[in-house]
């Protein structure tokens, strides 16, 4: 038996995956029919005749370029361990875009559910078909999400109906990155949804050499969305990592990439409050990937944790701004600085902000202070032009 079923086309691609191989695999080799029967046609530590169609990925799953009808059979995947060897077998089965195809409507089934039983039904009776991709999907009398046509081609080779004209993803990949629920984690999301089957989605890290680094990012699955979680520590500003997606019903493999980003901080003036008032400090991300998490403390050379909203203290955040408003400031407990912290699994950075506290002026007293001197100039001067000139009081 097998484990898993691929479909190939011919001139196409395919990506056989070795599943749940172990780090602790000394080797990992791949046999074209019987193990026991035939020699190994890879292997991750011997080097065999190239052939440009065959490689390795990740030194694990195989790589078929332009795919032949001869291609088609079993193949396992087995790793070496010191004490166990794992195998993993798959069956590849290869169809020829040149061969005679008649092509079904995929049609919802109706509300009796009759709908989508006459489609596979017609297509297994008038053409001795055997639909073994759309089974599931058979029995339970629906058509499956995305599918468009079912092909059937009697006495195609080895006698398999392949699903494989249908609709492929019709976008190209989405990739972006968010921090895990823990907050030190980085998830990288790789979506190509909209085909069926799944693609393949390959994540690997740009510009490294997988030969030389053991931690370094290179996993593949095959879904519609592939997520790959990373410790901060393997992390670094502006480091790349690229999503490669592969279909078995498209040539080209498009790719989306991600690079990620220390927080960056936009720097805000001194602010001024007078006691009673209230004041508001602002701290800005210029720029996060993923994004991040801001906090606020008071200034980081005392011991202190980290502000809490509530009571004279309200910590507002919109989007990758975040709003510290103090109420009714307190000369003795308020003035000083500030910390506004931003991080995500990357790394993170600080900024301070500095709060003054001020006294009230009294504004009345100053203003009656400025009346009474300048109506003190007036008689002044008025008192001396009559002295020297005591006519011009008559005039």
């Amino acid at each position: 038996g097998t484990d898993e079923v691929v479909f190939g086309q011919v001139g196409g691609s395919i990506l056989l995956l070795c599943r749940n191989v172990s780090k602790e695999a000394t080797e990992v080799v791949w046999f074209q029919g019987d193990p026991h029967s035939f020699p190994p046609l890879f292997s991750s530590r011997v080097s065999f005749p190239p052939d440009v169609r065959f490689s390795l990925v990740d030194n694990s799953s195989l790589s078929i370029t332009e795919l032949r009808v001869q291609d088609e059979g079993n193949y396992t995947c087995r790793e070496v361990l010191n004490k166990t060897d794992h195998e993993h077998r798959v069956q590849l089965l290869v169809a020829s875009k040149s061969f005679p195809q008649l092509s079904l409507s995929c049609q919802s089934p109706d509300s009796s559910g009759t709908s989508g039983k006459m489609v596979f039904k017609k297509c297994e009776v008038a053409l001795s078909c055997r639909i073994s991709l759309t089974s599931t999907y058979k029995h339970q009398n629906v058509c499956p999400s995305g599918l468009s046509q079912i092909s059937c081609s009697p006495g195609s080779v080895s006698d398999h109906v392949l699903s494989l004209l249908i609709d492929p993803p019709q976008s190209t990949p989405k990739c972006w990155a968010e921090t895990s629920s823990s907050g030190l984690m980085l998830q990288l999301f790789c979506s190509w949804p909209g085909g069926y089957p799944h693609p393949t989605l390959h994540w690997r890290e740009e510009g490294q050499d997988l030969e030389n680094s053991s931690w370094v990012i290179s996993s593949t699955s095959s879904s519609d969305t592939h997520v790959e979680t990373l410790n901060s520590s393997h992390l670094s500003h502006r480091k790349i990592f690229k999503c490669v997606g592969s279909h078995v019903v498209k040539q080209e493999q498009p790719v989306c990439s991600v690079e990620i980003k220390l927080p960056s901080l936009e720097s805000e003036p001194p602010k001024t409050c007078f006691v009673g008032d209230n004041v508001t400090l602002t701290c800005r991300v210029t720029e996060s990937t993923p994004a991040a998490r801001l906090s606020w403390l008071r200034d980081i050379t005392q011991p202190g944790e980290e502000i809490q909203p509530g009571g004279r203290f309200l910590i507002a955040q919109e989007g990758n701004v975040s709003r510290l408003t103090i109420q009714n400031c307190s000369q003795g407990t308020d003035g000083g600085c500030y910390v506004c912290k931003a991080q995500n699994p990357v790394g993170l950075r600080e900024l301070f902000v500095c709060l003054t506290v001020k006294q009230p002026v009294n504004i009345v007293g100053i203003v009656g202070a400025v009346v009474v001197l300048s109506l003190l100039a007036v008689l002044t001067v008025t008192g001396v032009v009559l002295y020297y000139n005591p006519l011009l009081c008559l005039r």
